[in-house]
């Protein structure tokens, strides 16, 4: 076993294809397959299993992946204090649903943390998309809120991929809306009161069941819907058409401006965020830091 074939192998895990890695590490796709069999038949163990959609980590793959990380980490961190090397590329990839208190911490902990070479990926991304990644660690942590809704259902999927939920915070449902909106001067909206506004969501995709929501009260059939795939489009159409979308109201206006503004919903219901990690792997260094910031940004923001 060598450095070498760590390094290859943590580069596989986040591109998601043997092709796309070989690209990255300057080497053909036949050389980094026989680098990976080699450390499969050294160690014992299959590491990637293929599917029609392309490879994932094995059950094994995923604790041996979690070592990897660590070992290529101990050994920049050796190489920098005392061959007095630049340090590597940090590395850490978090898959989270469109909060702004995730990307807050992501861009603090880079600044904090990064050094002179880095690689992080942050995805805002669909419900399911999110567990298969912290599952298959193309993601070490994930972040995505439960409710008395989708709990059952979140719940057991995160039980049979062997993760981990631990909540951050609980918090009243609000509505985003536009400074302008009609509805922006009153302290708390209904239902009744959003019914003649578009109501703004995150499209899931093929796994567009209501339990991967990413708002609650998905089963609420309202007479306008605009489903979009970012944050940055979702707050366009806010602004624009004077739409809504339901979260947790919490909301970094150093990231997003002062158009937005957050009015609590009245509706009997509590929207619990939390993060999502793979009792398989042991975190790395990044990943601590980044859920160190995570809560720090949380602590400084006003929860109802």
């Amino acid at each position: 076993m060598t450095l070498q074939q760590l390094k290859y192998l943590i580069e596989v895990v986040n591109t998601g294809s043997i092709n796309e890695a070989a690209k990255n590490l300057f080497i053909s796709q036949p050389t980094l397959s026989k680098a990976i069999k080699t450390l499969e038949n050294e160690i014992g163990i299959l590491i990637f299993t293929r599917t029609s959609t392309g490879i994932v980590l094995s059950s094994d793959g995923a604790e041996f992946m979690s070592y990897a990380r660590q070992v290529v980490e101990q050994v920049n961190l050796m190489e920098h204090r005392y061959l007095d090397s630049p340090y590597q590329e940090r590395l850490l990839s978090v898959s989270t649903q469109h909060y702004s208190f995730s990307v807050d911490a992501m861009v603090k902990m880079i600044g904090q943390y990064g050094g002179d070479k880095y690689q992080f990926t942050l995805r805002e991304t669909k419900t399911f998309e999110i567990i298969d990644d912290v599952k298959n660690l193309t993601s070490e942590v994930g972040v995505l809120y439960m409710n008395s809704f989708n709990e059952q259902v979140i719940s057991q999927l995160i039980k049979e991929n062997h993760l981990a939920f631990e909540p951050l915070f609980s918090a009243n449902p609000h509505v985003f809306i536009s400074r302008d909106n009609p509805l922006a001067n009153k302290e708390t909206v209904t239902i009744e009161d959003l019914m003649p506004y578009p109501r703004l969501s995150f499209e899931q995709g093929k796994n567009n069941s209501f339990y991967f929501s990413e708002e609650i009260l998905k089963t609420l059939d309202v007479p306008k819907n605009i489903l979009v795939s970012d944050r940055a489009t979702l707050f366009n159409c806010l602004i624009g058409l004077n739409g809504y979308t339901i979260s947790t109201g919490i909301l970094s206006e150093e990231l997003n401006g002062t158009e937005i503004i957050p009015v609590r919903l009245e509706v009997d219901d509590r929207i619990t965020v939390g993060t999502l990690t793979n009792k398989k792997a042991q975190l790395s260094r990044m990943a601590k830091l980044y859920l160190e910031e995570l809560e720090k940004c949380i602590e400084s923001y006003e929860i109802l």
